[in-house]
């Protein structure tokens, strides 16, 4: 390759600005099929994908109009895109799974696929399948499974108070990648939680290529899972766990192993939840999981080093300048970085920016900043179209668009105008990396400027930091309604403390393991500084989820503070950001009151609001000891509505009413506890509790709302925690609404004979719809026009049960289930139906109810 490689005109690469607009045709097509409700017919894209080669060929004409090029080229591109997108969703979802393999016991025979994830009760793995039967008849499967491996099932003690993990029948065997495993499985279809503002996880099922996802039979009645031996290598995989036990065995504390271990291997799950709430409130989660900015600061490293052994050859640097040697190597070094860490869908992204930049380096383009980025934004939407839908790809690309165009230190326009000496052609990997930024986070660090001073650089580093938190402030708020009032001062020292200290200690520890304790200890100091900040009371700054046109709105201001314009215009951008700052979700009028229930799965948890107040009866259940309903489902609920709660009613002590409790009632101190938990319960040190008892009253902006059940002798006697359910009734704007907890058949005959007034239009079922409630009689008092029915999906009590479904269907009931309909929003002021969630947008890869 010659020493130099001559440069071509930014007009002559790009065709003055018709590839621009086609890179931007193409991106606009793929977002549009992903608006689509329902795929189509494999043929009809096809057909699409043949039109788009036409038009290009007819566009390559060139008696064409130039006008008519511009046209025809865009046309071209937009179908491209919305083609390719469509075909590639048709064939994947083609191997879904049949519904009609769900909750059957599944012969499967394969190879494991990845490095399991530890938890407390078991494992989770990817599995590949190789042959599966149903009762000695092979059926068809999604080639790759999402599958969980448990010694035991958490249940509830006797007494209701706590939940547990049993004594496992058979503890989960050691396995790892590219062992063959013969064993059965129950699998059902990817089914999230549908709730406003809520994770998608029937995306993220989506994009990691799952189609099913499911639990291993390893019970006293099921046949012995069996090893086969060795199937198709899988050996990054096997090092993965193996560098990650090495962790867990040199490192004492394990709090300190698992973030040395996500670092090193890419395994989130090892980091403890505490932990990552203290990341989350100081806005360095970005750093304490293999992202953007690590495979960048790697590739970097990499090259640098490697541009310096280049250089001590002669020889070498008449083959071929090192500068370009080096950002080869830098790159290849990134990826299989990100290959080791697990090659996940952030770090795939990051690559391919690198690669996109690093081979228009290579091939001596230097096309304007804004150009790079869409071409980057290009190729991996052409990789994963899906990423449009992900958070994170859009804080990449604001961050390194606003980096350039503020011209922030040597990141932006001033370094792609200036010219390198003749000795160095393009191709430094430190250029390639400052160019691209951290794609994948909102923070960058600012490559060495030789010759300038300490306090320059500092400064040019808090100046990036500063401008950056600016701009994406408002999209931060837009994203998730919350964003960190200390990120600024935790990621000054965290991103080069993380990024030149631990993560260099931790990746040296698989050649010297004494290395990884360094590291360890790295994490230690960091998590000081960083408990400090979380501890001051405006560690975290929330707001209500603004409209998209206030979000917009106030990206677009962020932006114009600071671009390099004129200062009359920068101003403009104050007034910008007014709609996300001073926004305030919708309430409902005096004197009526709303209710979201809440899709938690198999639980309660119910949002009341009135006009200027709010109740959540019910907590949801708790899903393990790391999970739970409140930290999944409610905390980013609440935060969306900048709700603040007058009142927790938790309606007994099961668990799955009020496992998500502790969360809730730790984000929302100022709420009072109202419940019919023991005096002795857990949950009284954390708020103390007062007891419902049937006769209490209060008044909220014109609604009342009465305690119905249990009385105050009920608290005496040995009843089951079902028994003592607290019964809420809530009347106003004309519409009246019970919420009854799990009272059974008893208890609702009690409330029936008491004379209570039980009539009501919205219900929410009583015990998720167990057979033992939900009694004729009592359906008869309460005439309900709709019944909400709070369980999971395919959940192992079989709720709501047939017989109690045809209860409510006799008297033309209109009940509705959670997994079909997801959180379920109803009004007392409003006439028509209840708004589902799963209706709202729908999407062609969310679940269909069968």
């Amino acid at each position: 390759m010659p020493a130099t490689v001559p440069r071509r005109p930014a007009s002559a690469a790009f065709g003055g600005g018709l590839l621009v607009a086609a890179l931007a045709s193409f991106v606009g097509g793929s977002a549009l099929q992903l608006q689509q409700p329902v795929l189509w017919e494999t043929s009809v894209y096809a057909c699409f994908m043949a039109l788009a080669g036409a038009i290009a060929c007819f566009a390559a004409i060139r008696k064409i109009v130039h006008g008519a090029r511009w046209g025809l080229v865009l046309s071209a591109a937009l179908l491209a895109g919305f083609a390719l997108v469509g075909l590639r969703a048709v064939v994947f979802q083609s191997q879904a799974l049949n519904p009609a393999l769900e909750g059957r016991d599944l012969l499967l025979r394969g190879t494991v696929a990845t490095m399991p994830q530890q938890n407390e009760a078991g494992m989770r793995f990817r599995f590949d399948v190789d042959a599966a039967t149903l009762d000695g008849a092979a059926v068809r499967l999604p080639p790759r499974l999402y599958l969980g491996w448990y010694g035991g099932v958490w249940q509830t003690q006797a007494a209701g108070s706590a939940q547990v993990l049993a004594e496992p029948q058979q503890q989960p065997p050691e396995i790892r990648p590219g062992d063959r495993w013969q064993f059965n499985a129950r699998l059902k279809a990817p089914h999230g939680s549908a709730n406003p503002h809520g994770f998608d996880y029937e995306l993220w099922m989506w994009e990691q290529g799952l189609q099913a996802n499911g639990t291993v039979r390893a019970g006293p009645k099921d046949p012995t899972p069996q090893r086969l031996g060795a199937g198709t290598p899988h050996p990054v995989e096997r090092a993965r766990q193996q560098v990650r036990d090495a962790i867990f065995a040199s490192v004492a504390d394990r709090k300190l192993a698992g973030v040395v271990a996500a670092l090193v291997t890419g395994d989130q799950n090892a980091i403890d939840r505490a932990d990552w709430d203290i990341y989350r409130a100081t806005g360095v989660a970005h750093l304490m999981s293999i992202s953007g900015l690590h495979i960048t600061m790697f590739a970097w490293l990499a090259a640098t080093a490697l541009g310096w052994l280049w250089r001590r050859s002669p020889w070498l640097c008449r083959l071929w300048p090192a500068p370009s040697a080096a950002l080869l190597g830098g790159l290849l070094l990134a990826a299989g970085y990100a290959l080791f860490s697990g090659w996940g869908v952030p770090a795939q992204r990051t690559v391919l920016m690198l690669a996109t930049v690093g081979l228009l380096r290579l091939g001596g383009v230097r096309w304007p900043w804004p150009v790079v980025c869409l071409l980057a934004m290009a190729v991996v939407v052409a990789a994963d179209p899906w990423a449009l839908l992900q958070t994170g790809f859009w804080l990449s690309f604001v961050a390194v668009a606003v980096l350039f165009a503020s011209d922030s230190g040597k990141t932006g326009g001033r370094r792609a105008q200036r010219k390198p000496a003749p000795e160095h052609p393009p191709g430094s990997a430190a250029e390639a990396a400052a160019s691209v930024g951290n794609l994948d986070d909102s923070n960058l660090i600012a490559d060495n400027q030789v010759g300038t001073p300490a306090s320059s650089r500092f400064l040019s580093i808090f100046r990036e930091q500063w401008v950056v938190t600016l701009a994406l402030t408002p999209l931060t708020l837009l994203l998730f309604g919350q964003v960190s009032g200390v990120g600024l001062l935790a990621n000054l020292l965290a991103i080069p403390w993380v990024t030149l200290v631990v993560t260099p200690l931790a990746m040296l520890g698989m050649l010297y393991a004494p290395l990884w304790t360094g590291a360890a200890g790295a994490v230690g100091l960091l998590g000081g500084y960083l408990q400090v900040l979380a501890a001051l009371p405006f560690a975290t700054l929330s707001v209500p989820a603004p409209a998209l046109w206030a979000g917009a709105a106030g990206v677009l201001g962020g932006l114009l503070l600071v671009l390099r314009l004129p200062r009359p215009v920068r101003v403009l951008g104050l007034p910008l950001l007014l709609p996300v700052v001073l926004w305030q979700a919708a309430r409902p009028a005096p004197g009526s009151f709303e209710l979201l229930a809440a899709d938690v799965g198999q639980g309660n948890a119910v949002l009341v609001r009135t006009a200027g107040h709010s109740l959540l009866y019910d907590a949801g259940p708790r899903f393990s000891s790391e999970s739970d309903a409140g930290n999944r489902v409610l905390l980013p609920l609440l935060r969306a509505f900048d709700e603040k709660l007058d009142t927790v009613l938790l309606s007994h002590r099961d668990t799955d009413h009020i496992g998500g409790a502790p969360a809730v009632l730790a984000m929302q101190p100022q709420a009072a506890l109202l419940s019919s938990i023991e005096s002795s319960h857990p949950l009284q040190a954390l708020r103390s509790a007062t007891r419902c008892v049937a006769g209490q009253r209060w008044r909220w902006d014109g609604v009342d709302f009465e305690i119905l059940h249990p009385q105050a002798a009920d608290y005496d006697g040995s009843a089951k925690s079902n028994a003592l359910s607290c019964v809420l009734r809530i009347a106003g704007g004309g519409k009246v609404a019970l919420l009854v907890g799990d009272i059974e058949a008893a208890q609702e005959a009690r409330l029936v004979a008491s004379g209570a007034p039980l009539k009501a239009d919205f219900l929410l079922v009583p015990h998720h719809g167990s057979k033992t409630s939900s009694t004729a009689g009592f359906l008869d008092a309460v005439q309900p026009q709709l019944a909400v029915a709070q369980t999971g999906y395919r959940n192992r009590f079989g709720h709501p049960a047939p017989e109690v479904q045809a209860r409510y269907r006799e008297r033309g009931v209109a009940l509705v289930e959670s997994p079909q309909c997801g959180a379920l929003g109803w009004r007392s002021d409003s006439v028509g139906v209840p708004q589902c969630q799963r209706q709202v947008a729908k999407r062609y890869w969310q679940h269909r109810w069968p």
